[in-house]
Formats: C-alpha cells, sequence, structure tokens
C-alpha cells in the first residue's frame, strides 16, 4: 500500500526502487565474484638457465620460451610450452623468420622480443598493454596495437611511454623491413 508516497517497507516509494536497483547490482557482483571460480588457473613456471622467456597473461596463458635444440642462426626456432588460457597444455615450434607482426600471436610476438632482445618496459614487456588480454591462438595486428598505444599515451601526455612505444614498434618495423 502506498499512502502519501510511503511504500509498504515505511520509507518513501522512490527509495524503496533504489534499494531494489542497489540490490540488483550487489548481486550482479557477487555473481561475478563467484565466477571467479571458473575462470582458468594460473600456472607457475620457473626459469632455468637455457629459458629465453617465462611469463603468462592475464588470460591464464603460462608458458615459457627457449631455442629449439635444431635451432640455426639462418633459422631461429623457439619452442614455447606451456598452458594456455583454458587449462590445456601446449607446445609450439616458432620458426622467427616466419613471424609476421602485422598478424601474430601474442607467443610469437614474445619469441621475436626474446630473439631479438627489444628492451623491456620496466624490465617487463616491449608489447603493448592489449598483448595482456589475448590467448594462445588470437592474431592481432601488432603495429596497429602499437600505433593505437602510441596514441593512447600521448592523449594521456605520457611523453615518455608514448616513445618508448615508438622505439618498441621500430624494432619491429626493422625486423620485417630485413625480411
Amino acid at each position: 500500500m502506498n499512502v502519501n508516497g510511503i511504500g509498504a517497507a515505511g520509507y518513501p516509494a522512490w527509495q524503496g526502487t533504489r534499494k531494489a536497483q542497489q540490490n540488483a547490482v550487489k548481486r550482479s557482483f557477487a555473481e561475478q565474484v563467484n565466477n571467479v571460480a571458473d575462470t582458468p588457473k594460473v600456472y607457475n613456471i620457473f626459469t632455468d638457465e637455457d629459458m629465453l622467456w617465462t611469463g603468462g597473461n592475464g588470460t591464464g596463458l603460462s608458458y615459457y620460451l627457449k631455442y629449439a635444440e635444431d635451432s640455426t642462426e639462418d633459422d631461429p626456432t623457439i619452442i614455447a610450452k606451456g598452458v594456455d588460457e583454458n587449462g590445456n597444455e601446449f607446445e609450439k615450434t616458432i620458426h622467427i623468420n616466419e613471424i609476421n607482426p602485422k598478424s601474430a600471436t601474442v607467443v610469437e610476438m614474445r619469441a621475436l622480443e626474446a630473439h631479438m632482445g627489444v628492451k623491456k618496459l620496466g624490465g617487463f614487456t616491449s608489447l603493448p598493454m592489449e598483448a595482456g588480454a589475448m590467448g594462445l591462438n588470437d592474431r592481432t595486428d601488432f603495429m596497429d596495437m602499437f600505433q593505437k598505444q602510441i596514441g593512447d599515451m600521448k592523449l594521456l601526455l605520457q611523453k615518455k611511454t608514448a616513445a618508448y612505444y615508438q622505439y618498441s614498434m621500430q624494432a619491429y618495423w626493422d625486423f620485417m623491413n630485413k625480411k
């Protein structure tokens, strides 16, 4: 019953609507938190002396990189081994000379980064931040991703970070131009 704007719960009717909306938001948030149990697990991979890179990203993708036994100077080959974003183990052979940064996976770009020795921002990565959301088989144009990252950093007046990503992008352009 609503008498003079007072709802059945004893407070104004508009507050009842607002409380119902807040409770719906709280339930939605609680459902999201409870779904964390369904997210992929991140596996720790520790570094050995012959590993070029080890780590993962926010999707649960975790892996290490090392040169294959049959790797040569003319055909540098890297083995990527780990767990994908769904918790499935994988092993991939990556031929560095076949990587195209305009259509690459994050694992291929990490292999290229490690092989080339591209200086890493803060010691972590030379790749744009969006790469942290990529799965094992996701392909993207990293050069476009760099352009967007540089534009974002300039917009945020982060000149040093924009310059760093410009440096990184140039290293990968140089790689493509040598092919």
